[in-house]
């Protein structure tokens, strides 16, 4: 069966900076597989296209360049905002949880979230990185698909695999 939109595919891959011989950023070959319901925004859709119709036992090496990936690294997602707008109903910052490589999310007026990373925390503000931690990065996948199937009906309502025998929450 080959991968195509609403399948299951489960697969072990290694992902390393630049090139195959990169520096290791992680690898699934020593825990379990990856799984995820391809073509429906689970996936960077340039991975997605990469193995697209691939079937169980091949192989894939690609390299994704940064803007293909999480984007390019955008100075004017630094930024600086003043300390008060940590504060609690009652007026206190728990300054313990804005240390450097805190994770942090915040929302705007609209709603809207933003995940970022305290990069310096100071007396009356707080710096945080709200790019994607992989922003910037030229990536290199290299692994093998070891499972496709359709997805249940159930998986796709859910927006995710379940484990087999697991069809409701």
């Amino acid at each position: 069966m080959n991968i195509q939109k609403n399948h299951v595919v489960s697969l072990h891959y290694t992902l390393t900076e630049d090139t195959v011989d990169g520096k290791l950023i992680e690898e699934t070959y020593s825990s379990e597989p990856l799984s995820f319901i391809y073509g429906v925004g689970m996936m960077l859709p340039s991975f997605e296209e990469n193995i697209e119709y691939k079937v169980v036992g091949d192989t894939f090496s690609f390299t994704l360049e940064s803007g293909d990936a999480y984007g390019e690294y955008e100075e004017q997602a630094v930024v600086e905002i003043p300390i008060g707008s940590f504060a609690d109903e009652s007026g206190n910052i728990d300054r313990s949880k804005l240390l450097a490589g805190a994770p942090l999310t915040m929302h705007d007026n609209e709603g809207r979230t933003y995940r970022g990373v305290v990069t310096e925390p100071k007396i009356d503000s707080i710096i945080i990185d709200f790019n994607h931690p992989m922003s910037g990065y030229t990536l290199h996948f290299k692994g093998e698909i070891l499972e496709v199937r359709e997805a249940t009906a159930s998986e796709l309502d859910h927006g995710h695999v379940h484990p087999e025998g697991h069809e409701h929450h």
